[in-house]
């Protein structure tokens, strides 16, 4: 398959009309669904945006390369547009993008229509051939471009294979060696454009390279033992976690992709003159030393943290949907009914994981595999003294830092021992500095403070309880999924495990369901003020808003944050409030208006939703500008 066979002719738009990163997406879009490629306008443009949210995908040099993988897609094909005067696409280089091309994947894309892909962001790269772009005037002058460009590659790449073959001169003076790896979330463009840049970039500066790729279609060229050992250093310009421990000993420099394609030069340099940090590599943890981009410290800690949360949440949804369900089965057939202890065992054995398994994936979140025993033990212990969720916490950061130490501590043994660091001082030492710390004074300072934090949530005055509830609501809403959003459902979830009163879940699922009903219900009132993809996009937020799935706002927000955002906020603050003036309780920590019914007040619930919806709906269609008006200037 050529790259012509899904560069289509009839996508291409030689002028495009739109002037804003948006309005491009828009345009290619439609291009799209005219030609029936995609089935479903609004989750593909979910999956752009998705994408967008990521990293920017204008790779500069006035290319802007927008892609996504999803249901949506029928057949795969790549749009072509251009815009000779520019678009602000908020490129990685600041500067305005002129050629565009909207790569549409299957889900199901096989490798050949993946490898044409990884084909067409390789010729991205030489500025040669995207002048030649710039000034092409007709689809056929493209497609002859593109065709013309493609024998070049194949006969330059079977030149090489020869060159390969051949011997080598013994008196051939040795050139650098070095070794990289690409990757970047979707693995169809940037992993395919950073291994080229790379490529060309060593030819220039007369440095041999061999480049193991991470896409979509799996590992290609993928890094031999002896490469490894010969390389002089290895780069890794990954947005995906990538095999690391076969660098154990190397220098390794690891970037975002985005620098593959940009800092090709200075990558290839820091590499080869080895002033990349050494991997160390101990049974199965890795640490890279002196690294040259050390993240902060809230970073680490919020990186921490989240991979605690995230193993964590299907334990909270499962077990405490089985929970919740098991209410109305003692409400409607008593406490000796089977589908009531059967339901409440089930869910509650799911409950009784979620502290050790948020401490445990903390502590190897900070010490790799050996922070787990020494977490999932000081979480369950945390359990055990009625420390509850912050005892856990604890325990999690504890263990891991503990861990650290440790591995520091016993590097200076003999290297005859270093099976026996896994195996046997790892888990019996930290298993037992961090039982100790946690039996004798964690656990009881945290007791503590735990009951005194539940007795004083009890003790709230209505006040109090609706200003709270107002402040987790509003969090919910500010960044649809982030660190404000995930610490607020947290913390609900560590009150409604400790005392099973959800009360502060209402407030927190709430505020979390109005982002994207707001922006459902607006788009149906105010459609001058939404462009006709948005539109469309209306009913979709509407089921991911009642569904309790904040992010369905994420591409509004992201298009328009200050009103998508600051609307959003208002409201979910709002409902937030009333759900502890109206004193409502869910006990099920997701599912949306599918637990409703597991509500102590559900009318009461619904009415606070609907009033916080109304709110983010008028205020953002009031605010937002008309798209007719938009268009005029």
């Amino acid at each position: 398959m050529k790259i012509n066979d899904i560069l289509l002719k009839e996508l291409m738009i030689m002028d495009l009309h739109a002037t804003t990163k948006e309005g491009v997406i828009d345009e290619m879009i439609a291009g799209l669904s005219t030609n029936g490629i995609i089935n479903d306008v609004a989750v593909y443009k979910e999956g752009i945006m998705k994408r967008e949210s990521q990293t920017s995908t204008g790779l500069g040099d006035g290319i802007a390369m927008p892609h996504a993988k999803n249901k949506a897609v029928i057949k795969p094909a790549v749009v072509f547009a251009k815009s000779t005067a520019g678009v602000d696409y908020a490129s990685l280089d600041g500067q305005p993008a002129h050629l565009f091309f909207m790569i549409a994947a299957p889900e199901g894309a096989n490798n050949v229509h993946l490898e044409v892909l990884a084909s067409l962001s390789r010729l991205l790269i030489n500025p040669d051939f995207t002048a030649s772009l710039k000034k092409a005037q007709t689809p056929e002058e493209v497609q002859g471009l593109f065709a013309a460009a493609e024998a070049a590659r194949e006969a330059k790449e079977q030149a090489e294979a020869a060159a390969k073959a051949a011997p080598v001169a013994a008196t051939e003076t040795k050139r650098p060696f070095v070794i990289a790896v690409t990757a970047c979330p979707t693995g169809i463009a940037h992993t395919y454009m950073a291994e080229d840049s790379l490529k060309l970039m060593a030819e220039k500066m007369g440095v041999d390279i061999r480049v193991e790729t991470n896409g979509s279609d799996g590992v290609k060229n993928a890094l031999t033992a002896d490469e490894i050992r010969r390389a002089d250093g290895v780069i890794v310009a990954a947005d995906k976690k990538v095999e690391m421990a076969r660098f154990n000993g190397k220098h390794v420099l690891q970037r975002p992709v985005s620098d593959g394609i940009n800092k090709a030069e200075e990558l290839i340099t820091k590499a080869m003159r080895q002033e990349a940090p050494i991997l160390n590599v101990e049974g199965d943890t890795f640490a890279v030393s002196e690294s040259d981009e050390k993240p902060s410290i809230i970073g680490r800690v919020y990186k921490d943290l989240m991979n605690g949360i995230s193993h964590m949440l299907p334990f909270v949804v499962g077990g405490g949907i089985l929970i919740a369900i098991s209410f109305l089965f003692e409400t409607s057939f008593g406490a000796d009914s089977p589908l009531f202890i059967s339901f409440m065992a089930i869910g509650g054995a799911a409950f009784s994981f979620l502290i050790p398994i948020l401490a445990g994936y903390i502590a190897m979140s900070i010490a790799d595999r050996p922070g787990l025993l020494p977490g999932m033990a000081g979480g369950y212990l945390a359990v055990q003294a009625n420390a509850g969720f912050l005892g856990g916490l604890i325990a999690g950061f504890l263990a891991g830092y503990i861990m650290v130490y440790l591995k520091k501590a016993f590097k200076g043994l003999p290297r005859t021992l270093d099976g026996m660091k896994t195996i046997l001082l790892y888990p019996v030492f930290g298993l037992l500095i961090t039982g100790l710390l946690m039996y004798f004074l964690v656990g009881p300072v945290f007791s503590t403070i735990n009951t005194a934090m539940i007795t004083f949530l009890e003790n709230l005055g209505t006040g109090n309880a609706v200003l709270l509830g107002a402040v987790l609501g509003g969090m919910m809403a500010i960044d649809m999924g982030g660190p404000f959003n995930k610490a607020a459902y947290a913390f609900s979830i560590g009150i409604f495990t400790d005392t099973g009163d959800g009360s502060l879940m209402a407030a927190v699922m709430a505020g979390g369901m109005i982002p994207p009903l707001a922006i459902g219900i607006a788009t149906l009132i105010f459609k001058n003020k939404f462009t006709d993809i948005e539109q469309k996009s209306g009913l979709s937020n509407i089921l991911l808003g009642l569904s309790f799935i904040t992010e369905g706002a994420i591409p509004f927000a992201a298009a328009d944050p200050m009103r998508v955002i600051g609307s959003s906020i208002v409201g979910s603050a709002i409902a937030g409030g009333l759900t502890q003036l109206w004193a409502v309780s869910i006990p099920a920590p997701h599912g949306g208006l599918f637990v409703i019914t597991l509500a102590n007040r559900p009318l009461m619930f619904l009415l606070a939703l609907a009033i916080g919806t109304a709110v983010s709906a008028l205020m953002l269609g009031l605010w937002k500008q008309d798209q007719t008006q938009k268009v005029a200037k």
